[in-house]
């Protein structure tokens, strides 16, 4: 149990959100009092490895999971803790002894479980993407700034030092003016495209809350172990395709080296067959982004269904980079700029990235160390703001996860609707395209309609 004064403590310092650094509340208090009781909601895959990153120096109170299977391994590991396999009960039962939550679920409930969280004012990572639709992204960072609560999501290369290289690096001129941006993937790794069927029917297991994990989706279907606990992502109401699931990951460096946040125009092509169920195999979607400040106009290529960038005779190779260069099958990553290009051989930027000048490898000079470097991943960065230890995080909802995910959910309505998309950010609509206001927010199940209040 948490010592009252300390939760005050504690709910005092998330009200700092807006500052470039909370007060330290909790320095030169006793070392256990520094420990932050963790609500984990989603604890297999992913959410094993955001309780894994969490838990030093912290403690490990709360595991909530619809399928208790996947809960096993936490619970084995932190035998203290107390399970639920709904968060609305949790939150009933032990909100007041909670100090941070993690969101570790599929797509369609984040934004649910997030909302849940901030109303009861905890700090709360959420995996990403943010949220699955372009409304709850916009409302979610919204509700946390109104609430004046900590937030990240967990994209962790936005904690790599690889990213702040790369935005320093370009800050300095390494490569002059960027002009093209350039990202690919293998994703998807799970099943989807118009051959997708929903799978028929079987009983639900005694382990598993089917209710909660359908959530908000207004969409009926029985349960299948097709769908969870991997294969949702493929599918529109819960997850978001190829862009949805590596996006974040991948752009986050563009956007947070180049200031991407505003307005852009999109468009796809090469998009293999799909419907209203199921997101494409592949797809190629071009980002204009207009001049900013210093920053000339750019574009950014995302190829994703790309099965081996080194072999597959569709994909357009970014240019500046040698002939002879092994491509990570995976996903990568070059910047082109007017005297070099910069490559990352990875998603996240986890390692530095690599000059070419005329497609030969350069050194890169010494170049002042401008960005602080963040130490434990996402989930540690925010324990540190919690308790006044550093400042709030890079990817915080407000000023930059929910504005990233945005440029990434966009990428999709251009595919769904097959229309160039004219963005216009501050009315979070598309010039010219009414008809998309219809494609912003999603048809919720009776009983789990939003409620910001």
């Amino acid at each position: 149990m948490i010592h009252s004064s300390r939760r005050h403590f504690l709910k005092s310092t998330a009200a700092f959100a807006g500052a470039a650094l909370a007060p330290n509340l909790l320095r030169g208090q006793d070392r256990k009092l520094t420990e932050l009781n963790l609500a984990a909601v989603g604890c297999g895959g992913k959410g094993w490895s955001d309780i894994s990153e969490i838990c030093d120096g912290n403690r490990i109170a709360f595991l909530c999971d619809i399928d208790k299977k996947m809960a096993t391994k936490a619970l084995e590991r932190f035998p203290n803790a107390r399970y639920f396999s709904d968060y609305r009960e949790m939150f009933a039962t032990v909100a007041d002894q909670i100090d941070v939550v993690t969101v570790s679920t599929p797509d369609h409930m984040h934004f649910p479980i997030a909302v849940e969280a901030i109303k009861h004012g905890k700090p709360v990572m959420v995996q990403k993407p943010l949220c699955n639709n372009l409304w709850e992204a916009r409302a979610l960072a919204n509700y946390a700034k109104e609430k004046k609560v900590l937030t990240v999501m967990g994209n962790q290369g936005a904690t790599m030092q690889g990213t702040r290289l790369l935005r320093e690096w370009i800050e300095a001129g390494v490569i002059g003016e960027v002009k093209e941006v350039h990202y690919w993937t293998n994703r998807p790794i799970w099943p989807q495209g118009e051959e997708l069927e929903f799978p028929p029917a079987i009983p639900v297991p005694s382990d598993i809350n089917w209710d909660v994990w359908q959530g908000t989706v207004a969409t009926d279907r029985p349960y299948s172990p097709a769908i969870h606990p991997f294969k949702w992502r493929g599918f529109w109401d819960y997850g978001c395709g190829a862009l949805g699931d590596i996006g974040c990951h991948s752009m986050n460096s563009a956007f947070y080296a180049l200031n991407l946040a505003g307005d852009f125009v999109v468009e796809a092509s090469k998009v293999t067959p799909f419907d209203n169920t199921t997101a494409p195999k592949r797809s190629t979607i071009i980002y204009q982004f207009p001049a900013k400040g210093k920053r000339p106009a750019l574009q950014v290529i995302w190829q994703d269904g790309v099965i081996n960038p080194n072999t597959d005779k569709e994909f357009v190779r970014p240019p500046g980079i040698p002939a002879d260069l092994e491509l990570n099958e995976g996903f990568g990553q070059v910047f082109v700029g007017t005297d070099g290009v910069l490559f990352v051989n990875d998603a996240y930027c986890s390692s530095a990235p690599v000059l070419y000048r005329n497609g030969v490898r350069a050194e890169v000079g010494k170049i002042e160390k401008v960005y602080a470097r963040v130490i434990g991943g996402p989930t540690q960065e925010l324990c540190r703001a919690i308790r006044g230890d550093g400042p709030i995080p890079v990817s915080n909802f407000i000023d930059h996860a929910g504005p990233l995910t945005e440029m990434v959910l966009v990428g999709n309505l251009a595919v769904r609707l097959d229309k160039k998309i004219d963005w216009n950010a501050k009315a979070m609509a598309a010039r010219g395209l009414p008809e998309v206001k219809a494609n912003l927010k999603r048809i919720y199940r009776a009983g789990w309609e939003p409620k910001l209040t």
